[in-house]
């Protein structure tokens, strides 16, 4: 393989020996591979032109919120700026978050936790007309609680609460594309 690159005139016979070109083969097999496994990426949302722009209605602070419309960023989705103007209202009816201990030790201290996000949903029309039923999402995380390092349990607690706003915005938005398509 030396002698036939080195009679190349267009390819380099040093970037050969050196790690740049395995970085490139490795970097091109890797996009190989990840086009051919149906990978898309973060904001690519396939929602049909007739159902834009779209609302999602939800209580202020809502962290479901928050993700669905960071999902929808940079996707072909309009947002509308009111549920008057939008041809399709994603209405988060309820969300509620919660932890319960999960394990104790013989002495009574709790081991691990699981947290809980339910989140209820539907889809409507600016005038009511119902486009999806109204569809519930209970979601659970488990984690270690150990007794020390209290203050990084409590960061770890709020990042999987996050995260769990997170897949129910992807779910939430899976589920509309399969009822409204």
């Amino acid at each position: 393989m030396n002698k036939l690159v080195s009679q190349c005139p267009w390819f380099p016979v040093r970037f050969y020996r050196t790690q740049g070109f395995s970085v490139m083969v490795l970097m091109l097999a890797g996009m190989l591979l990840t086009s051919a496994c149906g990978f898309k990426l973060r904001g690519d949302v396939e929602i049909p032109d007739a159902l834009n722009p779209m609302f999602i209605q939800a209580s202020r602070g809502s962290a479901v919120r928050d993700a669905i419309l960071d999902r929808l960023q940079g996707s072909q989705v309009r947002l509308a700026a009111g549920p008057q103007d939008a041809r399709v209202i994603i209405r988060i009816k309820s969300e509620t978050s919660g932890s319960r201990v999960a394990a104790l030790d013989r002495n009574g201290k709790a081991l691990a936790s699981e947290l809980h996000l339910y989140v209820a949903f539907d889809a409507v029309t600016p005038d009511g007309k119902q486009l999806a039923p109204l569809q519930t999402l209970d979601l659970v995380r488990t984690y270690e609680n150990p007794d020390v390092e209290v203050l990084g349990k409590q960061l770890e607690a709020s990042l999987i609460v996050k995260d769990l706003a997170r897949d129910a915005a992807s779910r939430i938005l899976g589920r509309m594309r399969a009822v409204l398509l």
